[in-house]
């Protein structure tokens, strides 16, 4: 798609007919607040102050509660999701960047990038019930969708760690390309999409195996190669597309997931972060710390419609129904 058509489709988004509604929560880095966006009208509706430098920020399996990762207040922030009160804080290990909320909806796995641990906290008692030793600078956190396997991925040590969540032990590692930043389980369980920021791939693993089958990597005309930088992926629940967030490259690449190849590279804002779809599945917000904004993308048509202008270096983001 031409520059001209993508800006023709920005200032035209209003005449579009985006999902039903439903609320976009983005944490701003810089700004310690977190944007929240309404997703029929696709505009910020409210901005709220949270915890110093939030990062990683989820919803509870009901929706009821929004969780924040406020990383330079090492501490884990929990907000009425509907109020927007904070209700309540969790103890989190230092430095928490990423989380992931275990299927059983009480077991929050951190990534404490400055200890080289992750730190397992209940949510009901609010006592950390485990921590475990990982690799060096650990940033991505994800559980399986059947609950008996947490991976964390540590930036220094290029490595992905496998973690029982019975013993909370950690069982085995595979090897990835250098700097991992995200973790993703497809909708069964089989396969892990890891994004390796410096060396610009992402490797799709056999869970069973724990073992690389695919490794992508990516290339955009007029674009530097260590420009191209994966961080953030998301998967569509039936397996057709994996969305990647390519950092300073300004782009999020679609993937055909069941062929593992490139199809499109869709411009968006700068320094593109992190991804979330709606439920339905009909748009996926991206976060774009350089320029500040999210891009809205219409993910039948592969096409952004719409950039909303939120704070400061915006990093996370959630949606709820």
């Amino acid at each position: 798609m031409t520059y001209r058509y993508w800006l023709f489709a920005i200032l035209t988004a209003g005449a579009l007919s985006p999902a039903a509604a439903q609320t976009v929560f983005v944490s701003n880095e810089k700004d310690d607040t977190v944007s929240v966006i309404d997703a029929k009208a696709l505009a910020v509706v409210n901005t709220f102050d949270v915890g110093k430098r939030p990062r990683g920020i989820t919803l509870n399996k009901d929706f009821s509660k929004l969780y924040i990762c406020a990383s330079d207040d090492n501490r884990i922030e929990i907000y009425n999701a509907a109020t927007l009160e904070k209700v309540g804080d969790l103890p989190s290990g230092a430095d928490p960047e990423q989380f992931f909320l275990h299927p059983n909806d009480r077991h929050l796995y951190i990534s404490n990038e400055d200890d080289n641990i992750a730190t397992v906290v209940d949510i009901e008692t609010h006592e950390v019930i485990a921590q475990v030793d990982v690799g060096v600078e650990p940033e991505g956190m994800a559980v399986s969708p059947d609950g008996r396997i947490a991976v964390n991925t540590s930036e220094t040590t290029n490595m992905v760690h496998w973690i029982d969540t019975a013993t909370y032990e950690m069982v085995d590692n595979t090897l990835v390309d250098q700097r991992p930043r995200h973790a993703e389980f497809n909708k069964d369980g089989s396969l892990l999409w890891v994004s390796a920021e410096i060396g610009g791939t992402v490797a799709v693993i056999d869970v069973a195996k724990r073992e690389t089958l695919h490794t992508l990597s990516f290339e955009i005309a007029g674009i530097s190669k260590d420009r191209i930088q994966p961080v953030g992926i998301k998967l569509t629940a039936d397996g057709r597309y994996a969305f990647v967030a390519l950092g300073p490259a300004n782009h999020v690449a679609v993937v055909d997931a069941k062929a593992f190849e490139v199809n499109d590279y869709l411009l968006v804002g700068r320094r593109v972060w992190h991804l979330a779809l709606t439920p339905d599945e009909k748009l996926l917000f991206t976060t774009n710390g350089v320029s500040g904004d999210v891009t809205v993308i219409d993910v039948e048509r592969l096409e952004p419609i719409k950039s909303i202008k939120v704070g400061r270096y915006p990093w996370g983001v959630a949606v709820k129904p």
